[in-house]
This record gives C-alpha cells, structure tokens and sequence, in this order.
C-alpha cells in the first residue's frame, strides 16, 4: 500500500489508502459474465461499513440497476467462497461464509 489521498464528499472528508493494481484485481470477481466486487470489499476500500453500503443501495435503488448491482444467489455465494479459499491463505475469508444475508455485487459503469 502506498500514500493516502483525501477525496472530499458534500463535507465529509474520506481517507482513502491506496490500493496497488495487483491487491484490487484480487476482489474482482467474475459472476454471470461481469466483473464485479462484493459489497464487503467496496465497503473496506472506503472505509466503511459493509450495512451502510447496503443500506445506500436498498434506499436508492433507481441509481443501481440489476446491471450494476445484484444480489448473489445461494449457488453463486457457494461458488464465490470455493474460489476465495482456493486462492486465499487467510481465514478470514470464513466471516464471508458465514454472512446473514447474500451478499450484493457492484459493478463499476463503463
């Protein structure tokens, strides 16, 4: 990780750290043919919390169409964890298993 930027936002102040390449390349998944990002992952990029992203997403929903942001099926959450253990030497990939709810994915509008 290297130097830390402030990005202004309707005056709050956000610290993001900067990420390199190869560390964000590692949270983008592929699913039903679109690379996206689980909710938890965008949440830790910004410095926030996972059920404040929901929340934004649930309130505003006109803003993220089903082909920006999807929630996983059951299947697809099952699948996604079988590649996060495959390629991860970290237990704390077992707090993703073990969410209450199916995760969102996000994708970034091209």
């Amino acid at each position: 990780m290297s130097e830390k930027s402030t990005i202004t936002n309707a005056s709050e102040e956000i610290n993001l750290v900067d990420y390199s390449v190869e560390e964000i390349e590692n949270l983008i998944y592929n699913i039903r043919g679109k690379q996206v990002m689980l909710d938890s992952d965008v949440a830790m990029l910004y410095h926030y919390e996972t059920k404040k992203i929901n929340q934004a997403v649930k309130r505003n929903l006109e803003r993220f169409p089903e082909e920006f942001c999807f929630r996983l099926t059951e299947e697809e959450k099952e699948n996604m964890w079988s590649q996060i253990v495959t390629a991860s030497k970290n237990i704390e990939t077992n707090k993703f298993r073990n969410k209450k709810y199916l995760p969102y994915v996000l994708r970034n509008k091209e």
